[in-house]
């Protein structure tokens, strides 16, 4: 009892409006001509309409391994591992019993851990270990971007119904490996994030943002019409500030102000979900109807600073990933399969290439 008076009393609310202040209140190009990669274990079904041709239809999650290898999480396939060379799809046979995956990452020591909707999958190369209910996961359903390896190697885990802790200490004994983090509330995570000093940033899905610094949880609550929808994107640019997705636009936080960029600025769409900034500063934002490449560093308002991008420009609508891997190059999976960007338009990358 006395531990749960002490972890409520180190937490702290702050209510912000995205306009003002904070106020305390408790290139990858196209090239046809590279090599298409081998395909080996594809158990897709072959649906009278099911494009046989594509790495997936739906691409939730993208990830790139220590050892250069690309990942994509998807629905119904799987995750898919890209050596450079070779396709392979993890399903069944292999032991990964689950079909779809919305997050992925990498510890220290090299295991990859999956996020499905029936709990957590970690690959050490050879076998899969799934983690569920007796694991200590009691909510298996795991958030978009939901799996975080923070600086220290410690291993957080967003679900529908809070924050998890893999402790292998306590896995190692023959106890719960995972257990339910005690300075946040029962929330609707939508995804973690580290920042560059350390503080491990969660996104939930109605009660704005909760800040950690090692001690002490910080709620970041939204005004009025922004909280409800919130799309749980979170991001960080070169210069510090934090960019997170809200209901009518996205929000920069530059450690005491927050600004709200909407689509009268020149957002395009409506619904907006995702946010990632590449290494150069831009910024880039996924709705429903678009994608737009936000150059912050414009002075507004001006036009030039956004660029819309629909399906008349190659890309599909429904984008529901986006990742820069280690070489620059930036990947969106879709509502049709996996993209890349050529400076102009998206292409579409399939089992062939271009790669």
């Amino acid at each position: 009892m006395a531990l749960n008076k002490f972890l409520l009393l180190s937490s702290a609310t702050i209510f912000i409006s995205c306009n003002g202040q904070v106020g305390t209140n408790s290139k990858i190009e196209s090239n046809p001509a590279r090599r298409s990669p081998a395909v080996v274990k594809d158990f897709r079904t072959t649906a009278p309409n099911f494009d046989t041709s594509l790495v997936s239809q739906y691409i939730r999650s993208i990830f790139q391994d220590s050892k250069g290898n690309l990942w994509f999480g998807t629905i119904e396939d799987g995750v898919v591992r890209y050596d450079g060379k070779t396709l392979r799809y993890f399903s069944n046979p292999d032991g990964f019993i689950n079909a779809s995956v919305f997050a992925i990452n990498e510890d220290k020591i090299g295991n990859l851990w999956f996020g499905t909707e029936q709990g957590i999958y970690r690959y050490d190369g050879k076998t899969f270990h799934h983690y569920k209910q007796e694991d200590g996961l009691s909510q298996l359903v795991i958030s978009r971007k939901g799996i975080l390896v923070d600086k220290s190697g410690a291993i957080w885990v967003g679900t529908h119904s809070g924050v998890y802790q893999y402790e292998p200490s306590k896995e190692a004994s023959g106890a719960q490996g995972f257990s339910l983090f005690p300075l946040l509330n029962s929330i609707d995570v939508a995804g973690i994030f580290e920042d560059k000093n350390g503080n491990i940033w969660f996104a939930s899905s109605d009660k704005g943002v909760y800040r950690y610094d090692g001690k002490v949880i910080v709620n970041f609550n939204q005004k009025a019409g922004l909280g409800a929808n919130y799309a749980g994107g979170i991001a960080q640019d070169p210069l510090g500030n934090m960019w997170f997705t809200m209901k009518n636009g996205i929000c920069k936080f530059d450690g005491k102000n927050f600004t709200e960029y909407t689509a009268n600025d020149g957002l395009g769409g409506t619904e907006f979900w995702g946010v990632i900034v590449e290494q150069s500063g831009i910024v880039w934002i996924t709705a429903r109807g678009s994608t737009t490449r936000f150059d912050s560093s414009i002075p507004l308002p001006n036009p030039k600073a956004f660029t819309v991008f629909t399906s008349a420009d190659g890309i599909n609508c429904c984008v529901q990933s986006m990742f820069q891997d280690k070489s620059g190059n930036m990947w969106w999976g879709a509502g049709n399969g996996l993209f890349q960007f050529d400076g102009k338009r998206f292409y579409q990358v399939k089992k062939k290439g271009p790669w």
